[in-house]
């Protein structure tokens, strides 16, 4: 066989039925719609979700609460966490990212006061717990609000 010689399987294509193109296609004047009717229109047929008039069930349901669309989130880590790096490192969520403490930063990062912290840090976030902030002084570190 030769990519010449190639020919579609019997049945598999099939050539697009015209409407409305005479009485002799077998789909002309009414173009497959039958006489009269909602779906015989231009534009007939009922809507997605429609109940033939009963109530349909998005509207049955009840509705509650509410989605901020301007609500900022945070990638959250505690200060316990921060042990790990040594004297003097300077904490960033681009650092915390690589180290795999936080998958994305979100809106920002903000540093919560859970545990102790050991070495002296600068650590440079977008928003502090007091507890932390508190914590950060308190081993000789140094806060930088971002």
């Amino acid at each position: 066989m030769k990519l010449h010689e190639l020919k579609n399987v019997d049945g598999s294509v099939t050539t697009k039925t015209r409407r409305g193109r005479g009485i002799g296609s077998g789909l002309g004047k009414t173009s497959g719609r039958g006489h009269k009717g909602q779906n015989s229109r231009s534009g007939g047929g009922k809507a997605p979700g429609f109940e033939g008039g009963q109530t349909p069930l998005y509207r049955r349901l009840p509705k509650f609460g509410f989605k901020n669309i301007n609500r900022k989130t945070y990638a959250y880590i505690n200060v316990n966490q921060l042990n790990v790096f040594d004297d003097g490192t300077i904490i960033s969520s681009a650092l915390l990212i690589e180290e795999g403490f936080i998958k994305k930063e979100h809106d920002g990062l903000k540093i919560l006061g859970n545990g102790e912290l050991t070495k002296k840090l600068t650590v440079q976030a977008n928003k502090f717990s007091k507890k932390a902030k508190e914590a950060i002084e308190n081993a000789g570190g140094t806060v930088e609000v971002i």
